[in-house]
């Protein structure tokens, strides 16, 4: 699945049980390394970028120092939450 795909499938449906997973920029080794800090569901790191105050900067720099995500993939999993918490919140 595109990471397009992937955002768009994640903006358009409510938060639920999502595994972290599902979020845009977030494949199968961030996904892992995520979990292994104790981040196993989307809402876990949509919660951290609300405690973030949603500010692009902190949050991308948490993304790539937690779990290593490169800009592109720190970039990619803002846009979905922010995008997220626009149609949701």
């Amino acid at each position: 699945m595109t990471t397009y795909q992937k955002h768009c499938d994640f903006v358009t449906e409510p938060m639920g049980e999502k595994p972290v997973g599902c979020l845009a920029g977030i494949g199968d080794v961030l996904s892992k390394k995520l979990e292994d800090m104790g981040f196993h569901k989307a809402y876990m790191v949509l919660g951290q970028f609300l405690v973030m105050k949603k500010d692009e900067c902190l949050f991308r720099e948490w993304l790539q120092d937690t779990c290593g995500a490169n800009a592109r993939q720190s970039q990619d999993c803002f846009d979905c939450l922010r995008e997220w918490c626009d149609t949701f919140l």
